[in-house]
């Protein structure tokens, strides 16, 4: 199972519900995917295919929306 927290533009933000401790978020869209760490700072953790334009924008939302993106988290995980 793979929760979606973020729909944005063409872009899908979501977990995997087998995951690793560290809060992170991935990011998915046709060109594409990033998965962010949210935790102790928001960055890229890696890309796959998304331009640097992309990433920016993609990393501005993330930062944006991290209190969500971590209430998501704690709410699935239980942590």
């Amino acid at each position: 199972m793979s929760p979606t927290v973020l729909r944005w533009k063409d872009y899908r933000f979501f977990f995997f519900s087998r995951e690793e401790e560290r809060v992170h978020v991935h990011v998915y869209c046709p060109q594409g995917e990033a998965k962010f760490w949210l935790e102790p700072d928001v960055v890229l953790a890696r890309n796959h295919g998304l331009s640097d334009r992309q990433l920016s924008e993609l990393l501005h939302v993330v930062k944006e929306r991290s209190d969500d993106i971590r209430n998501a988290w704690r709410l699935h995980f239980g942590r």
